[in-house]
């Protein structure tokens, strides 16, 4: 478990069937049910058995990352969480849509916390 896993606490995701139909592109009459489980999510289908999906493939956990970021209140904090970022994407292999993105959204908010650091 990463420390960033740890911060977002995926098990309190509002996740529905709806979501997970959604995600794997099938109708929900597919899904018999679907597991929570520490750090995946097992999902029982009527067409091919069990499929697990990782919490770090739902949009919930990018919009979780990007919360995170833009609650930061000091350069440090952003700092040290860009570092925590940087190995969650090195790690579970983000793609890199997704890791520009997150650049873009940390660099705002460092652009954001450094104007207002020459403000005080």
């Amino acid at each position: 478990m990463t420390i960033l896993f740890r911060r977002i606490k995926p098990q309190s995701f509002p996740i529905t069937i709806d979501l997970i139909s959604q995600f794997l592109g099938i109708p929900k009459s597919m899904i018999i049910r679907a597991e929570r489980w520490a750090y995946i999510i097992f999902v029982h289908r009527r067409d091919k058995g069990g499929q697990f999906i990782s919490y770090r493939k739902l949009k919930l956990w990018i919009e979780a990352i990007i919360a995170l970021i833009q609650k930061t209140t000091t350069l440090d904090e952003l700092w040290q969480l860009g570092l925590w970022i940087r190995q969650e994407c090195r790690k579970f292999n983000y793609t890199q849509t997704v890791v520009e993105y997150l650049r873009s959204i940390w660099a705002k908010q460092r652009d954001d916390l450094g104007s207002l650091a020459h403000v005080r």
